[in-house]
């Protein structure tokens, strides 16, 4: 009799984020009767921020978009104020990474203009642009802002060209750009760049993929296999990869993935569907997550990606009968990291007039923040100016954290300060004291160290309330939702926390002192022969 040895392979794989799933918002926290352009062209047609949603709008003679504040929710004003000095449709609208209120736009009528969005609420509609670039012969019909320098700003038009801006200047039209990008033969469909923004990578109606270097205007990569017709193309943060969405030869609808050093053969191809719609593709550098967004119809695959074979892994998908036409995406530092939140979607549903927020959501039973789900991550500043990327500097995004209460990464914890004010002064109080002194003169010591300790402890205190990793307490407005009230909540968390660990430092200041004193007197006592000398100890 034979016996057989036979292996074990678990048919899952081990992942956190193995359970995602999608949640629409309710009907309250919907954005309704909002007039959702009808247009064809392939695009987003909605940009999100921490403080605003922006959306391309239906209207007669010229085009507009709205910008809404991401916490006015409900049934929208229809006579509510617009940005309206394009005089032909808007095709793509994208918010400044590093200024929550600047947008551009740009549009059929070749142009593309910056835009200063107000912090209070739109009183009347905006005709006047911050800044217009004129430099394109046809429509404008792609926009990219530098991933990690400031004021630099990419825009593609049907006259096959991609224009590089410099927007660091006076002037209120532009007609040269920096740069520009004549490489291509046909229609621009797609930009994306990798992570610190030295490369550029496009998807061309000519079928083809390139890799350009934009400062040198040069092709790096260029691939043209004619089994995948890309639509979209998407680099996959620091892997060394790019991500393309198209259609195969039989039409069915199809992503690949690509190595950007050899654009030769695609690493994979995987089809999805037989439905027409577009795929746009969406990549959290944080989570190694993928998610496809269909247009036209209501569903969000996602996967994640490993630098190692099989590369993609399936996770689920989120179903809606509710049909999208384009899509919003809020960056990260806006998600609500309390319910554990990893990423947040805005469909916009032109049947409905409505815009449905959708949360991916991690579920744990755990209240407190999540340190594994939310690395540090991609903050609100540039990390050079337009001159240094155009001088050939490359630096990466500055990241920060999503903790509540959290500053920026590099900024210098304030607890470890006070630590060397506490301990140096003592010390040296203490190696005086071993010369043979008076009793009111060591009482007096005493006295100062602990008048010491108190000042220390009250001056960290208070430096810490004013300002807590750079959240200002007494300039704070109160909390007008659920969702404020949480961040308050663990920011006061965090709070309590660090003044906890504060009054661990200074309880071993004190009894480290407390045992250097009472070393002390007893030397003391044994040099001079007072045994009987009192050993004075802090309460």
């Amino acid at each position: 009799m034979t016996s057989c040895i036979m292996s074990w392979h678990p048919q899952y794989r081990s992942s956190k984020f193995r359970h995602v799933y999608g949640k629409a918002a309710s009907k309250e926290k919907c954005y309704d009767c909002v007039p959702i352009t009808h247009s064809v062209h392939d695009n987003h047609f909605c940009a999100v921020n921490p403080h605003f949603i922006a959306v391309v709008t239906e209207c007669a003679g010229g085009g507009a978009f709205l910008v809404i504040p991401i916490h006015q929710t409900g049934k929208l004003d229809p006579h509510y104020p617009r940005i309206c000095g394009h005089k032909g449709n808007v095709l793509d609208i994208k918010w400044n990474p590093f200024n929550d209120y600047v947008i551009a736009s740009c549009s059929e009528d070749a142009t593309v203009k910056i835009w200063d969005i107000p912090k209070h609420l739109l009183t009347k509609n905006i005709t006047t642009p911050k800044k217009e670039l004129l430099g394109h012969a046809r429509r404008v019909g792609l926009i990219e802002w530098h991933p990690t320098a400031n004021n630099i700003l990419f825009s593609s038009g049907h006259d096959y060209k991609i224009m590089i801006w410099n927007l660091d200047t006076r002037e209120d039209v532009l007609s040269n750009p920096v740069k520009i990008l004549d490489v291509h033969k046909d229609v621009v469909l797609s930009m994306s760049f990798n992570t610190d923004g030295s490369l550029l990578a496009t998807a061309c109606r000519d079928k083809k993929i390139r890799l350009i270097d934009p400062r040198a205007r040069t092709v790096l990569q260029e691939a043209s296999y004619k089994s995948h017709r890309a639509n979209k193309v998407l680099f996959l943060g620091n892997m060394k990869k790019l991500l393309s969405t198209g259609t195969s030869r039989w039409n069915n609808r199809q992503i690949a993935l690509w190595d950007q050093n050899d654009l030769s053969v695609p690493l994979l191809e995987e089809d999805l569907d037989g439905s027409s719609g577009l795929l746009f593709p969406f990549y959290d550098s944080d989570t190694n997550m993928l998610y496809i967004v269909g247009k036209g119809d209501g569903n969000i695959r996602y996967y994640e990606i490993s630098p190692e074979k099989p590369y993609l892994s399936y996770l689920m998908e989120y179903r809606s009968h509710l049909p999208q036409k384009g899509i919003g995406m809020m960056p990260k530092r806006g998600l609500e990291v309390s319910a554990c939140e990893i990423f947040r979607f805005y469909k916009l549903i032109p049947t409905k007039s409505l815009i449905e927020p959708v949360s991916m959501i991690v579920p744990r039973r755990s209240e407190s923040y999540q340190e594994d789900i939310y690395p540090l991550t991609t903050g609100s500043q540039p990390a050079m100016t337009a001159q240094e990327w155009l001088n050939g500097v490359n630096k990466g995004p500055l990241l920060v954290s999503l903790r509540p209460g959290s500053g920026p990464v590099n900024s210098l914890p304030q607890l470890p300060e006070s630590e060397p004010r506490v301990k140096s002064p003592d010390l040296n109080k203490s190696q005086r004291g071993r010369m043979p002194p008076e009793e009111m003169e060591k009482k007096s010591e005493i006295k100062d160290s602990r008048n010491q300790l108190k000042e220390e402890e009250r001056l960290p205190k208070n430096e810490h309330m004013r300002l807590s990793n750079g959240f200002d307490v007494f300039e704070c407005p109160p909390p007008k939702t659920e969702n404020e009230l949480l961040q308050m909540f663990y920011r006061q968390q965090e709070e309590i926390r660090r003044l906890r660990v504060l009054l661990n430092h200074r309880d071993v200041k004190i009894k480290q002192l407390e045992l250097e004193l009472r070393n002390l007197n007893m030397d003391t006592g044994r040099q001079h022969g007072f045994p009987w000398l009192v050993v004075v100890t802090f309460p």
